[in-house]
């Protein structure tokens, strides 16, 4: 719920810092010259604009002037600061380079000092303004709940722990029920919503089951009578036992979903397939141009045989593609004859047992996210008789089918990997999977990446 203070907030905080900057950038370069102190006069104009830049960058980052960013004091405390060393960092590296070393180290000194305190003091004086506001001029948005029913109590928790709402509780009316026996609306609900109005309450949510929205009408213009405001949310709880999310098709039909999933959006796809393409084309030019005939080279040496290993795989919408890897065994089995790998692996390959304990027998399917079949990070493609097998046992297996599989994944780096034989490693590995796709971000997938890389580097238990 986005209130006038909160609208306001998220476009003034941003503005107001950005004068600061500015006004604080200045200060520091005439106050660095009036003491002596040698600074180059590009500073004064010249890298302005770049400071100007990455401080929209950094706070961008953190997400400061968003309105979840805004939304508590201690967020914007906590996301002012991690902006202001991100972008000293960034900034310093700037002048470091683009001046090779003939930049004052004494006007960064004098601008991040400065720019804390200044900070500081309006962030200090932004606090006092909002204890102000809400515990002497009550600037909260008064709301009530009409509907004591089990979406009502969940709806009231979340009132409850809003700093901008001042929840007034429930409307008490006569045994739950809106209407009398002859379909004309209760006198108690006519009673609670002239309570609502001498409270000054404007905003009064209805939690009302789907098979009695066709008796709101009365309701409504009883509420309209008296210049209130009903907002109804429908009592599904008893029906969906499941989370689920409601948007709108058209802005007409309500569409309920059991789960949400931020990869269903074009505009989350859209930057993760560019994050895709942008690191595997970075790894392939540093990394894949020179690896891969390396590990050819060693694999040939070791055993006869393909360098590549191919294998139909499940993909998104359960699609089949062919993913590839780099051989680690001494056969390569088809679909049919496939056998779980296990410890101790006979068919494994000393050079393939390497591979197998750092992920770099992976490398090669970042082929199969430029050619669009993976993404970097997503759940593990099981092989065909794999994916039958547990399909017929694990419930919810094939929701980990509705986005991508990934080179790399959240369950991988959470130790569930390798060989699965009892159902509850799988159903693990599911588990962790579903959460990935309930609560994807790019952010997520660069930190499964760091994951992955440190795995790499120790090496896996479970890798063989």
């Amino acid at each position: 719920m986005q209130t006038r203070y909160l609208y306001i907030l998220k476009y003034l905080l941003p503005i107001t810092d950005l004068i600061m900057v500015n006004i604080v950038y200045f200060f520091a370069f005439e106050f660095t010259s009036y003491l002596g102190k040698q600074v180059s006069s590009e500073l004064q104009w010249h890298y302005v604009v770049v400071c100007n830049l990455i401080w929209i960058v950094c706070t961008t980052t953190f997400g400061l002037y968003t309105e979840y960013g805004a939304r508590r004091i201690e967020r914007i405390y906590r996301g002012t600061w991690k902006s202001v060393v991100l972008h000293a960092v960034i900034f310093s590296f700037y002048l470091f380079f683009s001046k090779q070393n003939d930049f004052s180290r004494s006007f960064l000194v004098i601008f991040y000092g400065l720019l804390g305190m200044v900070f500081l003091i309006n962030r200090f004086v932004g606090t006092s303004f909002q204890f102000l506001l809400f515990n002497h001029l009550r600037a909260v948005k008064s709301v009530a709940i009409l509907g004591n029913n089990a979406t009502g109590t969940h709806l009231a928790s979340y009132f409850e722990k809003q700093r901008y709402i001042e929840f007034h509780g429930f409307l008490e009316i006569d045994n739950e029920d809106y209407f009398d026996l002859d379909g004309q609306l209760s006198d108690s609900v006519r009673n609670q919503l002239e309570i609502a109005v001498n409270k000054n309450i404007k905003d009064i949510y209805v939690t009302i089951a789907p098979e009695r929205m066709g008796d709101i009408t009365l309701l409504t213009l009883e509420a309209e009578r008296q210049c209130v405001r009903l907002k109804f949310i429908p009592d599904i709880s008893g029906t969906l036992l499941s989370p689920f999310t409601i948007t709108y098709l058209g802005n007409e039909f309500p569409v309920i979903s059991l789960r949400p999933e931020p990869l269903e959006k074009i505009n989350h796809r859209f930057k993760k397939r560019l994050f895709d393409v942008v690191f595997s084309t970075l790894v392939f030019v540093f990394l894949l141009s020179w690896l891969i005939p390396l590990i050819a080279i060693i694999i040939k040496l070791e055993s006869k045989g393909p360098v590549f290993f191919m294998q139909n795989r499940a993909g998104r919408n359960n699609e089949i593609f062919k993913v590839f890897k780099f051989r680690s065994m001494t056969v390569t089995e088809g679909d049919a004859g496939f056998k779980q790998a296990t410890k101790n692996d006979a068919r494994i390959t000393k050079v393939g047992a390497f591979l197998r304990r750092t992920s770099l027998d992976e490398l090669p399917q970042f082929l199969n996210v430029l050619l669009g079949n993976m993404t970097v990070v997503g759940p593990r493609p099981h092989p065909l008789k794999l994916n039958d097998q547990y399909n017929e046992i694990i419930d919810r297996y094939m929701v980990r089918h509705f986005v991508k599989p990934g080179i790399t994944g959240w369950a991988q780096v959470n130790g569930f990997r390798g060989e699965t034989d009892e159902p509850g490693k799988m159903e693990k590995r599911v588990e962790y999977d579903i959460w990935y796709l309930e609560n994807w971000s790019t952010m997520l997938d660069v930190k499964i990446i760091f994951m992955t890389i440190f795995n790499m580097a120790k090496g896996e238990e479970n890798a063989f």
